[in-house]
């Protein structure tokens, strides 16, 4: 569909949508398109300024959002092992690092008892997928 912008010869302006640019010169030539305001079948495309959408600008980030990115950006998901993968840093098998998961509530309490840091995030780590 194509929409145009036109004037009859009395000066009368109104839209008109058709098919195509050849559907609307067809339906000209034939007669069929009439000024809605007064029936005037003498009608010309008008100048008309093209549609351009505008580019949505991202709204800033919340502060939430932004302590999401951060945390994404400098640690690693480790997801349901992050109870097994912080006991596994606290006693030196395995290398220390940032990481975040998932721990059900009675794990992360155990964790706390044993004198492992962890603090909750408040929102819910995205899954990761290859």
């Amino acid at each position: 569909m194509i929409r145009y912008a036109l004037r009859c010869s009395r000066g009368h302006d109104f839209d008109g949508w058709f098919r195509s640019s050849d559907g609307f010169q067809a339906m000209l030539d034939a007669g069929q398109v009439t000024c809605s305001a007064c029936g005037d079948t003498d009608v010309r495309k008008a100048l008309m300024a093209p549609s351009v959408a505008e580019k949505k600008s991202q709204p800033d980030p919340t502060p939430l959002e932004k302590l999401r990115q951060h945390v994404e950006a400098n640690s690693d998901y480790v997801g349901p092992r992050f109870a097994e993968e912080a006991r596994a840093m606290h006693a030196g098998s395995r290398p220390g690092r940032a990481i975040h998961g998932e721990a059900r509530p009675e794990e992360a309490k155990k964790l706390i008892e044993e004198g492992i840091p962890v603090a909750p995030l408040p929102f819910i780590p995205r899954q990761k997928t290859n």
